[in-house]
């Protein structure tokens, strides 16, 4: 085929480069075709580039295999220790409920009320440090001016005093935070002046 010839349908469609100033020289009959230099070093450059391509996809492969497997592995150990600081909170809780059927059984008469409120006071006041132990505290409320990022206003009771206009004068549930975020809002009477 000469350089004026078109491809015959056997000839690949692609992109095929062909000097044939160095490949078939007029004359050569039985001579092979053979590529320049050049062409050669051409293509065993692009052949190296793809093995390092194929080494540098297989490591970033090994890479998110990796790390799709530690990020499993530490979302296991962190539901492991949420699991763990359940069951101690709950454990904790259940002594409270043990001292409050110790004093349930305590108070088997009328003759025992005193007893029984007693260790009821006990066992609040063990609550109330387990609690506190956990970062939990109650906060002060009455005589405070209504604050309703702390309080959650129940109902209004009438005063005379201007002192007592708009503060808090009765709790109805304690308001309890943790740290200085507010856990729960105190439940509280807001004074509000008579005319």
């Amino acid at each position: 085929m000469s350089q004026d010839e078109k491809p015959t349908a056997e000839e690949p469609k692609g992109f095929v480069v062909r000097d044939r100033r160095f490949w078939n020289r007029e004359g050569d009959e039985g001579a092979s075709p053979s590529q320049p230099t050049y062409i050669e070093q051409l293509q065993q450059a692009l052949r190296d580039k793809d093995d390092k391509l194929r080494a540098v996809a297989g490591r970033v492969s090994a890479i998110e295999t990796e790390y799709d497997e530690a990020r499993a592995r530490m979302r296991k150990e962190l539901g492991i220790e949420v699991e763990r600081a359940r069951r101690s909170l709950l454990a904790e809780l259940l002594e409270v409920v043990d001292n409050l059927d110790r004093s349930i059984g305590a108070a088997r008469g009328p003759e025992h009320f005193e007893a029984l409120k007693k260790g009821i006071e006990l066992v609040r006041g063990q609550f109330l440090a387990t609690l506190g132990n956990l970062g939990v505290q109650p906060f002060a409320s009455v005589g405070e001016p209504f604050d309703p990022a702390r309080h959650s206003a129940a109902s209004a009771v009438p005063v005379t005093d201007h002192a007592k206009d708009g503060r808090v004068v009765g709790v109805i549930k304690e308001g309890y935070c943790i740290g200085q975020d507010v856990l729960r809002p105190a439940t509280v009477a807001v004074g509000k002046l008579s005319s």
